[in-house]
């Protein structure tokens, strides 16, 4: 038990993380990889500044916890500072993977997963270079405070990549088929899914023809809904990012119309998937934060110190990467919510223009850029040819009030591999999603 400092705030973050990677190279394997890290992050603060260190060695906790107050300034006021104040004082133990605990999978098992997948790679013969590559992760996180916080929870991962090279067409076309779940079990028997989606790239690759530039009417998929939420407007919505800037406070008003009347967006660590998270990293209880609503600026992303500086409440966001590094004002699960359309109707209000069915990579903040894997034309109210396309992009606020349709089905989509980077955090687990949606004027390059 630790002895938390007189007249001083503090909480210690603990954290045992074990990881399994396989990595292969045209069916050989080349690394086999397993770890079993611990650590902890300590804290004080005395209601002028943060005083923190990391630490490996967690029998010296207490001594580098009287370290750090030690270098601090007892206030015997810091009850009522407006920081301590936005703590929440939660004691709770949510343990999810007792029963399904990757550490409980030989390492050859895992291994076999992956070799009963590879011939995939090989029944097509215009793959010529591949890769493979399984990961997983299980977190058990501990948090308390000195106001009486007690948080316990875990938190696991298991994912399949399936990566090649296509020699087809114009020129070789790269992609990787890829698997989440958060038990082992689910990895398993998804061969034809796998295979369907390598024969939609073959095809592709075969068949996809340059797309001519210009303006476009654009049709995403949940997939990439989420993506341009996450990067057009979810780190927007990150409040640390207002606390220098009075043009982004008075731009980002809340109850400012910034979006379509049916845009909601949400961001919430409540969701299963990689962006879950029931209490962020200063113990404060996850909830469904509303981004948008109805068009109109409802809300943003806070710590308790964004919080206290903008005169708002935590929200559940700070977050950090492992027990290395301080927390800060993170994206969890972000999301856009239905609306009433369905596929078809999208489709047929958006005639001559672009279906997007999955990205690359995509980046964001005044300006958003997404880069298609693959992309369509729509035509007569269905998905045409295939088209090539580097980029699409556009002005955030402009885009937002030029979105116009969106379905009813939402799908929420998860990563084992990658995450979301914030200065030197990355990657951060996330998760992001929505409906299908249309967008009128996006820039096609």
């Amino acid at each position: 038990m630790l002895n938390f400092p007189k007249d001083l705030y503090a909480d210690v973050r603990i954290e045992e993380v074990t990881e399994t990677v396989l990595s292969y190279e045209n069916g050989k394997l080349r690394q086999n990889k397993e770890s079993v890290t611990a650590g902890a992050f300590l804290r004080v603060y005395d209601g002028k500044r943060w005083y923190y260190c990391a630490t490996t060695e967690l029998s010296q906790m207490q001594r580098e916890l009287d370290a750090l107050a030690a270098m601090a300034q007892p206030n015997s006021e810091i009850l009522t500072d407006p920081v301590v104040r936005r703590f929440q004082v939660n004691r709770d133990s949510i343990l999810r993977f007792g029963y399904t605990d990757l550490r409980r999978i030989p390492n050859g098992e895992k291994r076999a997963l992956v070799e009963d997948y590879l011939p995939l790679l090989e029944e097509v013969e215009e793959i010529t270079v591949s890769k493979a590559r399984y990961e997983d992760k299980h977190s058990l996180r501990h948090f308390v405070s000195s106001l009486g916080a007690d948080i316990t929870y875990d938190y696991q991962h298991a994912g399949l990549l399936l990566g090649y090279s296509i020699t087809a067409g114009d020129g070789p076309f790269y992609n990787s088929q890829r698997l989440y779940a958060q038990t082992f079990e689910e990895l398993k028997g998804k061969h034809e899914k796998l295979r369907a989606g390598i024969a939609t790239d073959l095809d592709y690759a075969k068949n996809a023809i340059p797309v001519e530039p210009g303006i476009y009417t654009c049709v995403l998929a949940p997939e990439v809904a989420g993506v341009f939420a996450h990067e057009s407007f979810g780190h927007k919505s990150e409040a640390d990012f207002m606390l220098g800037s009075e043009t982004m406070r008075r731009e980002w008003a809340i109850g400012t119309k910034v979006g379509w009347e049916g845009l909601n967006i949400m961001d919430s660590g409540i969701p299963a998937g990689s962006g879950y998270c029931p209490y962020d990293d200063e113990g404060t209880k996850a909830t469904e934060t509303y981004l948008i609503k109805n068009g109109i600026l409802m809300g943003r992303l806070h710590s308790a110190s964004t919080a206290a500086a903008l005169d708002e409440e935590p929200t559940g966001n700070a977050r950090a990467m492992d027990f290395g590094f301080e927390p800060m004002v993170r994206m969890t699960a972000t999301y856009i919510g239905g609306g009433s359309d369905t596929f078809e109707e999208l489709l047929k209000g958006a005639e001559g223009g672009i279906y997007i069915p999955d990205y690359n990579h995509g980046s964001g903040m005044s300006t958003f850029t997404i880069a298609p894997t693959r992309a369509y034309r729509i035509r007569d109210g269905k998905i045409a040819e295939p088209l090539r396309v580097s980029v699409i992009s556009g002005n955030v606020m402009e885009t937002l009030h030029k979105i116009d349709g969106a379905t009813a089905q939402t799908e929420l989509n998860s990563s084992a591999f990658g995450g979301c980077g914030k200065m030197e955090q990355f990657p951060l687990r996330v998760s992001d999603g929505g409906p299908y949606l249309r967008v009128r004027e996006i820039n096609v390059q």
